[in-house]
């Protein structure tokens, strides 16, 4: 598998429209800061959101009312986010797919997208009992809980692939080797 996500990242590598946005003077620059800023409005409205639900945050707002305002603004964002975040990639794949950060991020970005469909299939068949209340049921709590902290440990994560604590053309242990997708004797930075 490593094998297949490395050759196809020196494919993308390769073609001139990665290279035009990595080596262009303000291109990255500028994609980078519209995913930072996305990310600080989608999830800065997430952690509102999940914030009310633990009672938090807006205790007297009703949380049908609160996710019906923010919910727009929110996705927009999350759409914009995903569009530039998947642009990034696109600049330096073969770096980013062979980053035990980003490698980790993914994951965690399954684990969001599911908790995400599951809070909100929860939520909406739950609303009419405690719309109102300070706090959401357990169940919910437990998905703001579970979002919250995977959307922390998520952005720190897209921080810290810029960083080459465990590039694969260092020396590396085995198990971080084999997790970040490093590929023997193939690296392309």
């Amino acid at each position: 598998m490593n094998q297949l996500i490395f050759d196809i990242s020196v494919w993308l590598d390769d073609t001139a429209w990665s290279t035009a946005i990595h080596e262009s003077y303000y291109l990255y620059n500028w994609i980078e800061a519209t995913h930072v800023l996305t990310l600080m409005l989608s999830l800065g409205i997430l952690f509102l959101i999940d914030m009310r639900m633990l009672g938090w945050a807006l205790p007297n707002v009703s949380a049908t009312r609160l996710a019906e305002r923010l919910n727009t603004p929110m996705l927009v964002g999350f759409v914009v986010m995903f569009i530039t975040g998947i642009l990034l990639f696109y600049a330096v794949p073969v770096r980013s797919s062979q980053s035990l950060w980003f490698r980790i991020k993914m994951v965690l970005l399954v684990v969001c997208a599911v908790n995400a469909y599951l809070f909100h299939r929860r939520m909406t068949q739950s609303m009419s009992t405690w719309e109102n209340a300070p706090r959401a049921p357990s169940e919910l709590r437990k998905g703001a809980l579970i979002s919250l902290g995977f959307w922390t440990v998520i952005v720190l994560c897209g921080r810290f692939i810029a960083y080459d604590w465990y590039d694969c053309e260092y020396p590396q242990p085995d198990l971080v080797r084999a997790l970040a997708g490093c590929i023997d004797g193939q690296t392309r930075f």
